[in-house]
């Protein structure tokens, strides 16, 4: 996932270079499976682009090696790495659910995004995230609206975990049944306190192109 904030003067130019050049020339490589962007309209940093791999060893790959390795002249003037004020690239491994199905594996990316990125104390890390799994994830995968939720560790970058939940529009986390479960489970009112996020986690990102 790659996360980032450009100045206003350079943002038409920084869409239609990912638009019409960047995101086809990643979805090439053998192993991208699938990529959209999208844009925050709730936390940060604005602009997001999302990538799914068949495994993150595909970052280690020739074939990515040399596509990094090469940039073209339009990557050198509007890559985030060059213009963003915000910039975060992070690499996730999938820790929730264990698999996927076929079905979700080859489903298009979903219209809105919820995202949090966070951490906790090392002590509740193994109660922490037993808890997600079983209980919130789940619990909050029962309001309507919500496609499903999944949850990753991160492999570069930090904070260590971020939670992904696909929605189908971007007012689903502010439903009376999202706030129902928020505090269903009494094991939720310990664990929550401990849990800290990213400067503007949690965000809702709502897609704005896909090829």
């Amino acid at each position: 996932m790659v996360w980032a904030d450009v100045p206003a003067d350079k943002e038409q130019e920084f869409n239609r270079w990912y638009n019409e050049e960047h995101l086809a020339e990643r979805l090439s490589v053998p192993g991208f499976l699938s990529g959209a962007r999208y844009e925050a309209v709730k936390g940060g940093p604005k602009h997001l682009a999302c990538y799914e791999l068949d495994t993150v060893a595909v970052l280690e790959r020739e074939a990515y090696k040399r596509v990094q390795a090469h940039p073209t002249e339009w990557t050198r003037r509007c890559s985030p790495e060059v213009i963003g004020t915000t910039y975060i690239r992070n690499v996730y491994a999938l820790i929730h659910p264990k698999t996927v199905t076929t079905e979700v594996a080859e489903s298009d990316m979903a219209p809105v995004l919820q995202i949090g990125r966070m951490d906790v104390p090392p002590e509740i890390d193994v109660e922490f995230n037993g808890w997600y799994d079983t209980i919130y994830v789940p619990n909050y995968e029962k309001v309507p609206g919500v496609i499903r939720g999944r949850r990753y560790r991160a492999v570069t970058g930090t904070p260590p975990y971020l939670t992904l939940y696909e929605f189908e529009h971007p007012r689903v986390s502010e439903s009376a049944a999202w706030a129902a479960q928020r505090d269903i489970s009494p094991v939720t009112h310990r664990i929550r306190p401990h849990m800290r996020h990213a400067p503007g986690s949690p965000g809702i990102w709502v897609k704005t192109f896909q090829l």
